[in-house]
């Protein structure tokens, strides 16, 4: 059976995201990829592999989706807003981050993990950075208040927040959690 690798490497993703590393079986993988558990070692090597292949797709799209929600012209922080929900996982699912999420699971036994999760919340710290700056430049943000500073919070409020979604808080706290954060900005 023939099967496309980075299709398959997207259902691994959501495969890892709901069920973390640990308690994702590669038989499990094989069923839901829908190929041979050959075809899964012989394209992917070791489930370990596929998993770090995966991490790194997740945050390779939250990074690009970030980026271009927070582009273009008109008000930012709205943008900011619905940015840090979508991150944090409100409301589409319950599944958290993936990389939060794997970092809670295997953050200082892996360190592919950790250099993943690194990269991908330094990546997020700067893109909502450059955002407030913008939104400063525009009027849109008067406070004295480093961008930096502001971003570095907001970037611990979506992990925090993505935390608390995973472990099926209400949808109506986590919001007001990011609002509270924003409104310090």
């Amino acid at each position: 059976m023939k099967f496309e690798a980075g299709e398959a490497l997207d259902k691994a993703v959501e495969v890892f995201w709901q069920r973390g590393f640990a308690a994702t079986t590669p038989q499990a993988l094989a069923d839901e990829l829908g190929i041979g558990r050959g075809s899964l070692y012989n394209t992917f090597k070791s489930k370990h592999h596929l998993f770090n292949l995966a991490l790194h797709r997740y945050s390779a799209s939250r990074i690009t989706a970030l980026a271009a929600g927070l582009e273009g012209p008109g008000p930012i922080l709205p943008r900011l807003r619905e940015a840090m929900r979508t991150l944090a996982g409100i409301g589409d699912h319950r599944y958290g981050c993936l990389i939060v999420n794997s970092v809670a699971e295997l953050g200082s036994t892996d360190e592919g993990v950790a250099d993943v999760a690194k990269d991908l919340f330094l990546q997020i710290e700067h893109t909502f950075r450059a955002a407030l700056e913008r939104a400063r430049t525009t009027g849109e943000l008067t406070r004295d208040r480093a961008p930096s500073d502001s971003a570095s919070a907001l970037l611990a409020a979506v992990i925090g927040t993505s935390v608390l979604a995973k472990s099926g808080a209400d949808p109506t706290q986590l919001n007001r959690i990011l609002d509270a954060a924003l409104k310090d900005v």
